[in-house]
Parts: structure tokens; C-alpha cells; sequence
């Protein structure tokens, strides 16, 4: 076998698009109609091996999964994908706040030091 020692990594990207159809659809409890239409609609892309045949991610199982439990309570198409879409941009300026919260506070913490420093000079050198 000349796969490399880490060839089984892959499979903990959530990126890797391991699942064919068929194992997507079990693990979703949906049919593979379902993936098809979300693949035609372009909500998903998934990759496609040599034959042909698709292949789904993690990250892609679970975008199926939000769009089902949406499409289930009764929003179309696009409105679901609307609302995966704001619900991403939600996340992502949270996590971007947060990052920015903790700079702020660094930054405050490396003034208070500073202030500090320069209240209480050490020995004159000269």
C-alpha cells in the first residue's frame, strides 16, 4: 500500500469528502433525492469522484442537515438558504467580536503594564 502513514488523517477533516451519497443520505435520514435537489439548486456542490459519483464532507452533512430541519418547518428553498447563510455571517462576526474583544483586553492589560513600568523606574544606569 503506498498511501502515507497519515492518509487516514484525512478522514478528520471535516472538508474531506469521504461519504458517498447513499452513506450521506442514511446518515441524514433523507432520501437521495433530497441531496440531488440540493445539489441541483446549488446549495451544496458536492466533489465528484472519477466516475462521476458524488461524495460528501462532514462540513456538507451538516449543511444538508440545517437545510432538512428548515425545509421540515416549513421555509422554501431559498428562505432556508437565506437563513443558513445569516446564520453563518451571525457566527462569524460573534467569533470575529470575540477576537476583537480579546485584543482589546491584551492591549489594555499591556498599557496598565506599561503605566506601571514607568511609575516605578528601576536604578538610574549611567
Amino acid at each position: 500500500m503506498t498511501d502515507s502513514p497519515d492518509a487516514l488523517s484525512r478522514l478528520d477533516d471535516p472538508d474531506y469528502p469521504a461519504l458517498t451519497m447513499s452513506q450521506a443520505a442514511e446518515l441524514l435520514g433523507v432520501q437521495a433525492a433530497f441531496l440531488r435537489s440540493l445539489d441541483s439548486s446549488g446549495v451544496l456542490q458536492p466533489h465528484r469522484s472519477p466516475g462521476g459519483h458524488r461524495r460528501y464532507s462532514r462540513q456538507q452533512l451538516d449543511l444538508a442537515a440545517r437545510m432538512r430541519g428548515l425545509l421540515d418547518d416549513g421555509h422554501s428553498l431559498a428562505s432556508a438558504e437565506t437563513i443558513v447563510g445569516l446564520q453563518d455571517e451571525l457566527a462569524s462576526a460573534r467569533a470575529d467580536a470575540e477576537q476583537l474583544r480579546s485584543t482589546a483586553d491584551q492591549l489594555r492589560s499591556d498599557v496598565a503594564q506599561l503605566r506601571i513600568d514607568q511609575s516605578n523606574p528601576g536604578p538610574l544606569r549611567g
